[in-house]
This record gives C-alpha cells, sequence and structure tokens, in this order.
C-alpha cells in the first residue's frame, strides 16, 4: 500500500513528532497504557493517533520504514519492540510462514462484523488469525500534462518503460521491489510468479534499458515531488495520485491496460508484541466505520469496513484514481503467493536493477 509513501504530504519526521508530542496535548490520560506503532511514513493520521489517546488514555508512538524489505529487515533481527505494524500483503504472507506474527484473532473481535465481505479473508492469513485489513489500493503511475510531450501519455506501461527522450531524467520510480518487478512483468508478458530465469532476464532488461531515464527509485516525497514538477512523472500508489490532484487538478493517474496491480495493507502484531492486549484493541477500533472513513480521508485510500463511506470526504468518492473505473476493473490484478523460486529470481533481478 505509503507507501511519500502510501500517503500523506507530511514529512516523516513530522509525523513522528505528532504522534509522540500527543502526551502533551492529552495532559495526565496517557498514564494508563503504551502502544508503539511501526509504519510506512505518512500513512496515519495524526489527528486519529491523538482521537484514540484521548479515548483509551493509551500513549502512542510511531516509527516509520521506508520499504516493507526493510520492515521485515527490522523485525527478523528482533529489534523496535513494536506493538503494531502495517505490512502489505506478500510481507504478511512470509510472517505468517516464519512465525513472526502474534495470534490475535480479528476474525472473534467484535468489529470484524463490519469488514466488507471480500476482505474478510486474505491470502496468507485465510481466516484473519492474524490480520486485520487497513487500507487497498492500486499501483500505476501518474503524470502532469503540463510536463510530457503532446500533454498526454498512453495507458500502458510503454510510456515508462519507453519513454520518449523528452522524459528522459524526468520519471520517478517506486523504491518497492515487488511492484516495480509487477509492472515489468505485466508489461514483458510475463508471468510475475515466474520461475524462469530466461523470463526474468526479460523483465531484466526491461528495467536496465530503463533506468537510465529514471531520475530516481523512492517510495519517499512522491506526493511533493510531483506538485513540485521536480518530474513528469512518478511511478505512484494511487493514494497518493490523489493527495497530486488536489494540488494539481490536471495531473492524471493511469491505469496500464497490461495490468495494474490491487494490493492491501493489513494491520498486524509482531509475536513478541510488548503491549499485546492494547494491540488487540486498538485493531478492533480500527474496524469501526467512523475511524476507517477518518483514516482514509488522511491517506486517500479505500478501506475495508462497511458504512464508512457516509463519513468519507466527497473528493475521495469522485476521483477515478480512488474509485476505479468499471471499464479499468480488467486491469487489476490480484495479488499471487509467488514460490521461493520465483521470489528469489525476483530479488536477483532487483539486486542486479539497484547495483
Amino acid at each position: 500500500m505509503n507507501k511519500t509513501n502510501r500517503a500523506g504530504p507530511y514529512t516523516a519526521g513530522m509525523l513522528m513528532a505528532s504522534a509522540i508530542s500527543l502526551g502533551a496535548m492529552t495532559g495526565g490520560a496517557l498514564a494508563d497504557g503504551e502502544l508503539n506503532l511501526y509504519n510506512w511514513s505518512n500513512y496515519f493520521s495524526p489527528e486519529l493517533l491523538e482521537r484514540y489517546e484521548k479515548e483509551t488514555g493509551t500513549k502512542v508512538t510511531v516509527d516509520n520504514y521506508a520499504s516493507e524489505e526493510d520492515l521485515l529487515a527490522k523485525l527478523q533481527a528482533g529489534g523496535g519492540g513494536y506493538d503494531v505494524i502495517f505490512p502489505g500483503t506478500t510481507t504478511l504472507g512470509v510472517m505468517v510462514e516464519k512465525g513472526m506474527l502474534a495470534k490475535i484473532d480479528v476474525n472473534q473481535m467484535e468489529n470484524f462484523k463490519n469488514l466488507l465481505p471480500a476482505f474478510t479473508t486474505i491470502a496468507g492469513d485465510e481466516d484473519r488469525t492474524y490480520s486485520a485489513p487497513y487500507m487497498w489500493g492500486t499501483t500505476g503511475f501518474t503524470y502532469d500534462p503540463a510536463m510530457v510531450p503532446g500533454g498526454e501519455l498512453e495507458e500502458s506501461w510503454k510510456a515508462i518503460f519507453e519513454p520518449a527522450d523528452e522524459l528522459k531524467g524526468n520519471i520517478a520510480m517506486l523504491n518497492e521491489m515487488s511492484d516495480v518487478w509487477n509492472a515489468a512483468a505485466y508489461y514483458t508478458g510475463v508471468s510475475k510468479c515466474t520461475e524462469d530465469p530466461a523470463e526474468a532476464q526479460k523483465i531484466l532488461d526491461v528495467l536496465m534499458a530503463q533506468k537510465p531515464h529514471v531520475k530516481l527509485y523512492s517510495n519517499d516525497g512522491t506526493i511533493d515531488r510531483m506538485i513540485a514538477g521536480e518530474v513528469a512523472v512518478h511511478m505512484q500508489w494511487n493514494g497518493a495520485a490523489h493527495r497530486v490532484k488536489a494540488e494539481k487538478p490536471n495531473a492524471v493517474y493511469v491505469y496500464p491496460k497490461e495490468g495494474t496491480t490491487f494490493w492491501t495493507d493489513v494491520i498486524a502484531v509482531p509475536k513478541d508484541a510488548p503491549n499485546l492486549e492494547e494491540a488487540k484493541r486498538f485493531v478492533n477500533w480500527m474496524m469501526s466505520p467512523e475511524v476507517a472513513a477518518a483514516a482514509s480521508n488522511y491517506t486517500g485510500y479505500s478501506n475495508a469496513v462497511a458504512g464508512s463511506g457516509e463519513f468519507l470526504k466527497d473528493d475521495l468518492k469522485t476521483d477515478p484514481a480512488v474509485n476505479t473505473p468499471a471499464e479499468y476493473n480488467d486491469r487489476l490484478r490480484a495479488f499471487e503467493n509467488c514460490s521461493p523460486a520465483s521470489k528469489d529470481l525476483r530479488e536477483k533481478v532487483w539486486t542486479k536493477l539497484k547495483s
């Protein structure tokens, strides 16, 4: 899912400072408990954290990671002391397989009944023992019509993998292995779960040919970068695209015709969370309609909670970057749990690309 990040215009430092300073804002009510979140930067509303502190008397702190690889590495190393994390589907599956998550029985929580039917299960955690849905969205790309040749780009990954000469050095990509690999796989017609080294080489060839045209690979600052006109085109998550359009109404979010990744981020609890019961209370709280809507209103992404729609901002309801038009539904590609052999190829391609 940011994830900039998946979310808003604040910096990671601002978000952390906001969360940490909430104690001063809510007075003595914070003596009852603690909760330590580990999340993408700018992917959770500071105002919502303040509300949780006021309602529960719990002091909340936030640390941020820049990629899911960083999240996984941090927890595998035993670091952090975190109570709540926000992984995507791929990382969730790895964590379940490796026994890294607490069994919190989300399916038994009071607010589980509020989930939309499509989100009561997820690959890797089919019965929702370990995770609750957070945000969901897509990975496409955004461009500024005023900065691209002819004012329009094709609804295809070709626009960024084989860009016009005028766009050299004016394209930014996400620094997220799965998203970049998937996009190149869709463009080459290769299965994103391929185990064939020759097919993986096709993906690498596309990415290496594109690399001289790429200004940077980054998950942070994607919104500010587009608003400031630092690049003309940016591979983006759709919630970030929504935030760009708030400042640049003419910006266009593209669902590439070859395939657009459809992803879901979840809320989970590490196995050794120091504040397990508080973490479970937080997960249940997040599945209430008004709270889920407040999260969506900040991040610019859709949530999975029925009844939240009445609390959403109008611009979310009407933005095609957030609410996928029906004619693009056949372009959406869901998560697939690839084999270890396929994942190994993906990691080798990524390492060569970034070296």
